[in-house]
């Protein structure tokens, strides 16, 4: 099943909100061009988990970690990724496989190496104001 949303910034709360409701799954996938907000997103989301910290892109890091309430999301972003032995090497299967949650930015750059059942939410800009958000499970 697919869903299909489009939202302005002002309503990255409600969105965080349906999207935490609907998941199946504990990883989620982000795809979508640079500047769809796709960290943007991650943070509303961190933030509707109660998360405190401020959220930011690992683009150099290559993972942050948020202590939310009652769990922990690794936030992934492996735009500078070379290969998917350099996931490896950062020990990925390790979170992957834990029971925390897994948010993934350039999935595409690890795409032999993610788990099964994901969760997929893919951004695209509709105009200057509006996000178009498609949420589909695999």
């Amino acid at each position: 099943m697919t869903k299909e949303l489009y939202f302005k910034k002002e309503e990255l709360s409600e969105i965080a909100q349906i999207i935490l409701r609907d998941v199946q799954s504990k990883t989620l996938l982000f795809y979508g061009e640079m500047g769809t907000g796709k960290t943007t997103l991650i943070s509303a989301i961190v933030s509707e988990m109660g998360g405190v910290d401020s959220t930011s892109s690992p683009t150099f890091s290559i993972v942050n970690e948020y202590k939310v309430k009652d769990d922990l999301v690794y936030h992934f972003d492996f735009y500078r990724l070379k290969n998917e032995y350099e996931a490896l090497d950062m020990g990925i299967e390790d979170y992957i496989y834990s029971d925390s949650w897994n948010f993934i930015e350039w999935p595409e750059k690890i795409k032999n190496l993610l788990p099964e059942n994901v969760t997929i939410l893919e951004l695209s800009i509709a105009d200057d104001d509006r996000r178009i958000l498609k949420i589909s499970e695999k």
